[in-house]
């Protein structure tokens, strides 16, 4: 070293300067290293450097970065990444004070001792440092600068009073994030920056915070190692932090040392705490407005003259112990762990047999643990990268690809990205090893490429989820008081200054449901503005839009496409009913009654087609006397009627009135007085609308499934559910009316009295099995007894039943006059085949010599059937040798004497006006109707 070469500990509080004078003094020299504590103040060192000299001069050398041009005079580097040996002219170490550091500081101690620059060093600290400078270093002189402004300690704020152009500092990426997410919320929005992020993230996060963006910044204390922000405010939401073994509170310079970003140049600063951080001691706030702290006695150090001769003499080499009073032993490192775990590997231990193999184990031992997985698997990794560069001299291209193709990924969220981000840091710093990878050039290229496509992707990442780009225009602009430009598209997105604060639904405007308090009443000011003509523009498009872009949902709500523009509610009558409409206050009375009136001929035109019969009906003025009640009975009750319970007003119709209500579509069934027509699924379905409207029901039961001919019935359904659906319910199923006709006409041909068996044609009409057939006609009052016979083989032909198979039987006076209870079953989703429900029920093995034996049904007519759900819960009720009941607990009489299968029975004799045939199975239904009227 040349005797002239001159060393100065620049030593002081932040914002002196140091830094920028380190420069200055470097440039002054032909050639020159600077060691900075962080790859990111590298990074924005050296882009000071290449504005000043250009580019082709300039190095920069960090573990994961390597620009070096040909005539390289100027090297900015990371401490750790310093070349030695260089005999450059200038030398200068930032940040001197992290010798004291427990992870990295016996790097800066061994560049204290030992790095020199042939001409001047420089040392740039704290004023902690000069006792120790001035113990290890005597040479050495020592120059004080004094911050350039003030600082001034202001307590504790909420953050939610944190003034504009602050810090907040927490020392842990979930404290980091749970802050930032709060800021977003309140503020706007804020930028991140950690020290894991790599410099283009964090250059792009800070870029946000530097343009105004955002009035926010969250960081980790790697903010107090010289990054250069406008910072007005520094505020701590710890004062503790996580050293790499256990939790301790922050020494005062330490406070200080991140405190100081805050003012820069001539301004002053100020700091404080903020969030569960309790208020600094008065004495700890003094010291660090006043930079008085205590100085500093012992500095890390680790052994610098390493043994190669063995594994082991490296490990003692370094854990050997200092012999100066002011050094003090570091404790171990990652990559000394490293060095000890793979030591323990024969594998690793055999490669490791010379000097040239130890050194290239030490060189893997001292990849940084990036990742921070654990170190088992550090060390695992650090494991198959030494056996491939002992074994081949250099990674194999194959593996490197496979390890950055996993990595080389866009997708995910923050934390996923920040471990890709962490994981590609490994590989870049293999790859900036000389002679690790055979092309060196291509691959420091590829793995900075994928380090630069997942960082952007991380800033991304960050800006979406904690800076609101939208609030933070909003509350500018709304503070400079300046006019919103505001405009709605054609698929309702309201925006503001471009950016998205709602969505015009309809006529009702629904703001951004993330806004929140001053947000929130700054999305209706500016919204409002571009809604007003908005309104009206879609109330003229709504006015002329054809019913087929309108319809109403089942619980009775109008639907403009995928919007809800109002609901349904009860008029004066079923067939009449009113729209309310869902139209904001804003968009005026005018808007308003267009949408109502438009609604209003939407539902109205539904009815008049939907049910056209039924108004054909209403409006015959050629009905009179009798049919014109009863086809006022029939719109009342929307098509339906249970034959049960108009008995009475059926009978009293002549011929001629009949004639004149079939001419309209009435069919006059032996269980139900319906028009077919309104049995099909889209009247229904507005049938139970306007039927639940007309009961006041809170919640519409919805139409059963299109086309089958039973369901199961609904439970809690509302009373007459069943008939509003075109069913009627028969145990624990419900059938649909007009096969329930078609199968009483079967039924009508059976000997009830003596007992019949389902015939395949019975089956086959309701879909049933046979045991959910007798279940049926339980529910419609027959008895059903089971038996069980020896199957003949082969099966007989059945005779055909005599039943019609006409979709809807003709119709007769006759036929009318033989029918008087209503029945209902259901139609089961998973209906069988005929011949299958009358298969059998306990059939023995085809193989054996035992007869198969077959289950059976045998129907009879009883006078109390099982009692099924609702309608069917009064069958059979009455007093002892009273009239047996049918399906709707009405009495039943039959002319002739018992029916079979009844214990008792009464009745009163018949008129004489009318025979009914004692074979009928009905007939003691028919008789029980007229005795009770």
């Amino acid at each position: 070293m040349n005797g002239e070469s001159r060393i100065v500990a620049v030593l002081g509080p932040t914002n002196t300067g140091k830094t920028h004078y380190a420069i200055e003094r470097m440039l002054g020299h032909r050639t020159g290293v600077i060691g900075l504590p962080l790859r990111l103040l590298a990074r924005e060192v050296y882009d000071k450097i290449v504005a000043i000299r250009g580019p082709s001069v300039v190095a920069l050398v960090t573990g994961e970065e390597r620009i070096v041009p040909p005539r390289t005079q100027y090297w900015v580097c990371t401490v750790e990444a310093m070349p030695e040996g260089m005999g450059a002219d200038f030398v200068a170490i930032d940040e001197i004070q992290l010798c004291a550091d427990p992870e990295r500081g016996h790097v800066f101690t061994d560049r204290l001792l030992r790095m020199r620059g042939t001409h001047e060093t420089l040392f740039l600290g704290a004023d902690t440092m000069r006792r120790p400078i001035a113990a290890l270093v005597p040479q050495a002189q020592f120059a004080r600068r004094e911050r350039m402004s003030q600082l001034v300690y202001t307590g504790s704020k909420k953050i939610s009073r944190m003034p504009p152009r602050s810090a907040i500092v927490g020392f842990s990426v979930e404290n980091v994030y749970a802050i930032a997410e709060l800021l977003r919320r309140q503020k706007g929005g804020a930028a991140v920056v950690m020290g894991a992020l790599s410099p283009r993230t964090r250059n792009a996060q800070v870029e946000l915070y530097q343009n105004g963006e955002v009035d926010y910044l969250v960081a980790t204390d790697a903010i107090g190692m010289g990054l250069n922000l406008d910072v007005n405010h520094v505020a701590f939401s710890s004062l503790s932090k996580f050293d790499g073994r256990r939790m301790r509170p922050l020494a005062p310079n330490e406070l200080a040392q991140i405190a100081g970003r805050a003012g820069r140049g001539m301004s002053d600063g100020t700091f404080g705490v903020t969030g569960e951080a309790s208020p600094l001691d008065e004495g700890v706030a003094q010291a660090i407005m006043d930079s008085r702290f205590t100085p500093m006695k012992k500095l890390n150090w680790r052994n610098a003259a390493l043994r190669f001769g063995s594994v082991d003499a490296l490990i003692d080499s370094l854990e050997a112990s200092p012999d100066n009073e002011h050094l003090v032993k570091a404790r171990p490192a990652d990559d000394l762990n490293a060095l000890k775990s793979l030591a323990q590997v024969p594998e690793v231990a055999a490669r490791a047999s010379d000097g040239p193999s130890i050194r290239l184990l030490w060189d893997v031992c001292r990849i940084p643990d990036f990742r921070g997985i654990s170190h088992a698997e550090h060390a695992s990794l650090l494991e198959s990268i030494f056996g491939h560069l002992h074994e081949r001299g250099t990674i194999p291209e194959d593996f490197l690809a496979r390890q950055i193709r996993r990595i080389d990924r866009t997708d995910g969220d923050i934390d996923a990205l920040s471990k890709r981000l962490a994981y590609i840091r490994t590989w870049t710093y293999v790859a900036q090893r000389n002679g690790w990878v055979r092309d060196e050039s291509h691959w420091r290229a590829e793995t900075r490429a994928v380090e630069d496509r997942v960082s952007d992707a991380l800033h991304e990442r960050l800006t979406q989820r904690f800076v609101d780009r939208r609030t933070s225009v909003l509350l500018r602009r709304l503070k400079q008081k300046e006019a919103l430009l505001a405009e709605v598209n054609d698929k309702g997105e309201v925006t503001v200054e471009g950016e998205f604060v709602g969505r015009l639904e309809g006529f009702r405007f629904i703001p951004d449901k993330s806004a929140q308090g001053t947000e929130a009443k700054a999305l209706k000011s500016a919204s409002l503005q571009a809604l007003a003509p908005q309104f009206h523009l879609r109330a003229d498009r709504f006015y002329n839009a054809p019913d087929t872009e309108i319809d109403f949902t089942d619980q009775g709500g109008l639907m403009w496409g995928e919007y809800a523009v109002g609901k349904l509610v009860a008029g004066a009558e079923p067939l009449k009913p009113m729209v309310e409409v869902f139209v904001d206050e804003a968009a005026g009375p005018e808007v308003e009654q267009k949408v109502q009136r438009r609604l209003q001929h939407f539902i109205d035109r539904k009815i008049a087609a939907l049910f056209e019969p039924l108004l054909n009906l209403s409006r015959d003025e050629e009905l009179t006397g009798l049919a014109k009640g009863f086809a006022f009975r029939m719109v009342e009750a929307l098509g339906i009627l249970p034959r049960a319970g108009v008995a009475q007003e059926v009978k009293d119709l002549d011929q001629d009135a009949r004639g004149a209500l079939r001419k309209h579509g009435i069919r006059f069934g032996q269980f139900t007085i319906f028009m077919p027509l309104l049995l099909k699924p889209a009247p229904t379905r507005l049938r139970l609308v306007l039927w639940a409207l007309a009961n006041g029901l809170q919640e519409f039961p919805e139409a059963p499934p299109p086309g089958l001919v039973t369901v199961p019935v609904a439970k809690g359904a509302p009373e007459g559910y069943d008939t509003m659906c075109g069913y009627r319910n028969a145990g624990e199923r419900s059938i649909r009316i007009d096969m329930l006709e078609r199968l009483a006409d079967m039924l009508r041909a059976e000997d009830s009295r003596g007992g019949f068996e389902a015939k395949a044609d019975m089956l086959s009409i309701t879909g049933m099995t046979l045991e959910q057939f007798a279940d049926l006609m339980q529910g419609l009052g027959y008895k059903a007894e089971r038996g069980e016979r020896t199957k003949i083989k082969p099966a007989q032909p059945t005779e055909q039943p005599q039943a019609a198979t006409a979709e809807a039987p003709a119709e007769t006076a006759e036929a009318e006059a033989q029918s008087d209870v209503a029945v209902a079953a259901e139609a089961p989703a998973e209906a069988t085949d005929s011949t299958e429900a009358e298969a059998e029920a306990t059939a023995e093995d085809p193989a054996s010599d035992e007869p198969e034996v077959e289950v059976f049904y045998t129907f009879t007519w009883g006078r109390q059937a099982n009692r099924g759900p609702r309608g069917d819960q009064r069958q059979g009720r009455g007093k002892p040798g009273g009239k047996p009941r049918d399906g709707r607990g009405k009495p039943q009489g039959k002319k002739g004497g018992k029916p079979q299968g009844a214990k008792t029975f009464s009745s009163r004799p018949p008129k004489k006006e009318k025979a009914i045939d004692p074979d009928n199975p009905f007939a003691a239904a028919l008789m029980g109707l007229k005795d009770g009227n």
